[in-house]
């Protein structure tokens, strides 16, 4: 919790010290979203999808490397709910950036983009009538592999987070591109923009601050935790 370390283990995974989860979700999202987690993500200290779900009040995160479909994917997160791939959008590889056309299309730091990776000149339709969000957890490398792994991702609307400067993490935690961002980052931005809210990035924002805050002064990199005092 944000207002003092629990004296349990939290949910998080994460040591007491470092557990910055609110007591309650942050932002009440209309757009939901469904993270999928590589399993070799979950051990990280720094990771944030649990950080990220639990901030929002309709979220949930699915670990592993493959799934049939959507509907699958949320059951193994432990949901239930009937989905309509075309109402739902994907977070395609993290953050990017699509170039100058995209930015002469759309003036939001989320682009829709085809399959040959172009900006759609319909921006507004494509934006328009989300009911969830799909970002794919892990490092450069295992999000790529979640991405071939899942044929279904492809019938999903194609989002790119367009990131307005460099992740929170600052050298906490390397990464292979120079503009890649949390998840945590990327589904903030991308839903200030699908829920029409600005406000929504800095309370999602607000916890992840925490957590930075609190690994730089115990001098705490992102590294593996030991889960095996957990089983």
């Amino acid at each position: 919790m944000t207002d003092g370390a629990p004296e349990g283990p939290c949910p998080c995974g994460r040591p007491p010290a470092l557990c910055v989860c609110p007591a309650a979700p942050v932002v009440d999202n209309k757009v939901a979203v469904l993270v999928l987690q590589h399993p070799q993500e979950q051990d990280r200290v720094l990771g944030t999808a649990r950080l990220l779900t639990r901030s929002l009040a309709d979220a949930c995160v699915s670990v592993g490397l493959s799934w049939r479909n959507l509907g699958h994917a949320f059951e193994k997160g432990n949901e239930q709910r009937l989905v309509d791939p075309r109402q739902w959008g994907v977070l395609y590889l993290g953050a990017a950036k699509p170039g100058d056309k995209a930015r002469r299309l759309c003036k939001d730091p989320l682009v829709a983009i085809d399959r040959n990776g172009e900006p759609l000149v319909d921006q507004s339709s494509a934006l328009t009538g989300l009911q969830g969000l799909v970002a794919l957890d892990g490092n450069w490398a295992q999000a790529k592999a979640l991405w071939w792994r899942n044929a279904w991702l492809t019938r999903l609307r194609r989002l790119v987070v367009v990131p307005d400067g460099p992740s929170l993490y600052g050298g906490l935690r390397r990464e292979a591109r120079s503009d890649a961002v949390s998840t945590l980052e990327a589904v903030a931005l991308a839903l200030s923009v699908l829920e029409r809210d600005a406000t929504v990035r800095e309370r999602l924002l607000g916890p992840f601050r925490e957590l930075v805050k609190r690994a730089g002064a115990a001098g705490i990199r992102d590294s593996k935790r030991d889960r095996r005092s957990r089983r």
